[in-house]
């Protein structure tokens, strides 16, 4: 039997060892913090499974990869839903509405009654909207859990609070999934700033992902469970991961307020922060170095695109993908 380790237990890390236990591979996950956690920039993810809306400012290939995410997640969580997607904006940006149209595809534009239909509670608040039907959603820390459930019950326990360098195993494989951590391997990783807020709200009821255009970072709600709300992100260039910034958290709560005026009462339960990994073209990648495969580069996709990078880095694994680089 193959053998492989997989260094992380993030996205990456947790859904390349299902996808390499799925096909009876071997599979040891190495964790350096102590258990799941805001260590990891999956903590911080929205958790859309949205690549028709994400055709809107990334490559065609995320769209493409991005495809049969949601079917991968129902196989390995409880988490999904599967509720479409509803982009909205301010009638004064109707033209941002028309744009994001034109570079989308998947979607039927609706009026304010359809609205109201999907969404009750933003009844008589916007006149027009696009809804991407096909698309889904989960709650990450959730799916994360899951992840970790169906490994478990397939034998493979999580060592966490365990550090290993990548060529310091004698398995058939390593798969380093150690995100913007990988850059002594990885020297064109950089990283991106992402912010977020968590907000509960008895009184708001969402059912799906809104994003609300904005005319500066892409904007979100993610309704979670137990009445939180998932609000966020922006994409700063830089590496700090520390603190964020008072005008981002304006920005979010704002974004927020937009949607509807009760979000202004709403309990911020949680701010986060934490540096994503990104290549310059912001598109992920498989890189096989020996016995070594890096999966790495997932910048803000890294639920959407995990699935597609795990079955690509399974492939190499089981001798279906071979070569030197495996682009996204």
């Amino acid at each position: 039997m193959v053998a492989a380790v997989v260094i992380g237990a993030g996205v990456a890390g947790l859904t390349c060892a299902c996808e390499l236990a799925d096909r009876g591979v071997a599979v040891q996950v190495f964790e350096r913090a102590e258990g799941l956690g805001d260590h990891a920039c999956s903590w911080f993810a929205g958790g859309m499974l949205a690549p028709w809306c994400e055709r809107e400012s990334a490559e065609d290939i995320v769209v493409r990869l991005g495809m049969d995410s949601a079917e991968w997640w129902s196989r390995h969580s409880s988490s999904v839903r599967r509720n479409g997607s509803l982009v909205l904006a301010p009638g004064r940006d109707r033209r941002e509405l028309s744009r994001f149209s034109r570079l989308t595809d998947h979607h039927d534009q609706i009026d304010a009654d359809g609205i109201a239909g999907l969404e009750p509670d933003l009844a008589g608040r916007f006149n027009t909207g696009l809804f991407f039907s096909g698309e889904s959603h989960l709650e990450p820390r959730r799916a994360l859990a899951d992840l970790v459930a169906y490994l478990r019950d397939r034998g493979i326990e999580i060592a966490f609070g365990r550090e290993i360098e990548p060529g310091a195993h004698r398995a058939d494989w390593v798969i380093d999934c150690r995100g913007y951590g990988a850059q002594d391997a990885l020297p064109a990783l950089r990283g991106v700033k992402g912010e977020m807020l968590v907000l509960r709200s008895p009184e708001i009821t969402l059912s799906r992902p809104v994003r609300f255009l904005h005319p500066r970072i892409p904007l979100y709600i993610v309704p979670w469970a137990d009445q939180r709300f998932m609000v966020g992100a922006t994409m700063i260039e830089n590496d700090q991961r520390s603190r964020i910034s008072a005008r981002s958290v304006l920005e979010l709560l704002s974004a927020a307020y937009a949607v509807h005026p009760l979000f202004s009462e709403a309990e911020v339960v949680e701010m986060g922060v934490d540096v994503r990994p990104a290549f310059n073209d912001n598109v992920p990648k498989v890189t096989v170095h020996g016995r070594t495969v890096c999966v790495n580069g997932l910048f803000r996709h890294g639920f959407l695109l995990g699935p597609a990078m795990a079955r690509q880095a399974a492939d190499v694994v089981s001798g279906q993908q071979s070569g030197q680089s495996v682009a996204g």
